[in-house]
């Protein structure tokens, strides 16, 4: 894993170690479990999301065994919120960068984006109701995930009926650069075009769906998770 050490509020890395060993620990074929990196991912969409989302609601998507014994859980559970907390503190000095997952290669291992993506997804499977409906409605937030987007496409995360060629390891690069900049954009985004009552109204006639259940969506026309 990619670690953050010197910002406020960040885990350090032998911290990050701890919640990435429980993660891998959780980890079972086929079940689709999130990794460190998604985890990152789920919360970063929820931080720079339309509503807020407590965590009795975003805890089932990423904790799914009984803790071995409670110091375990109290532990797991002070890591997870003080990662929670760290993304938004990031967000707000410029400071942010997402958590990735590795890839072997020679010489040595390539950052992946896919977990982060992955959990991303999911996040705005929370609240797909709000999200969808703007990604339909206004181009603006649509470009402002453009990286993001291309990035989910790349690794499979999304799929459209557009057929892409593959990014190229300096344009996988410049997305993953830009990372940072789609977030505040994002965030800033939501706060200058809050959620409506009637999109409220929409949201609270919605039949929530368990993201855990890979239930395939329509992104503005385009995107299939």
């Amino acid at each position: 894993m990619k670690m953050k050490t010197d910002w406020p509020s960040s885990l350090t890395d032998e911290e990050l170690d701890e919640l990435d060993d429980y993660f891998r620990r959780q980890v079972r074929e086929g079940e689709g479990r999130l990794l460190l990196d998604g985890v990152h991912g789920l919360l970063s969409a929820i931080a720079i999301g339309p509503v807020n989302i407590l965590p009795a609601e975003w805890l089932p998507e990423v904790l799914h065994e009984p803790f071995s014994n409670e110091d375990e859980g109290n532990r797991v559970l002070v890591l997870l919120a003080k990662l929670n907390d760290s993304i938004q503190a990031e967000l707000d000095i410029d400071a942010y960068e997402p958590i990735l997952g590795e890839v072997d290669s020679d010489p040595l291992p390539n950052l992946s984006a896919a977990g982060w993506c992955e959990g991303f997804s999911r996040g705005i499977d929370l609240r797909a109701c709000l999200w969808e409906g703007r990604l339909n409605d206004d181009s603006a937030l649509m470009e402002a995930l453009g990286p993001l987007m291309a990035l989910a496409v790349d690794e499979g995360v999304l799929s459209t009926d557009v057929e892409f060629d593959k990014l190229g390891d300096e344009e996988y690069e410049q997305c993953l650069a830009q990372l940072p900049a789609v977030l505040v954009a994002v965030n800033h985004y939501w706060s200058e075009h809050p959620v409506t009552a009637e999109e409220l109204e929409a949201l609270a006639s919605s039949v929530p769906t368990s993201s855990s259940q890979h239930v395939s969506r329509h992104r503005s026309g385009h995107w299939l998770h």
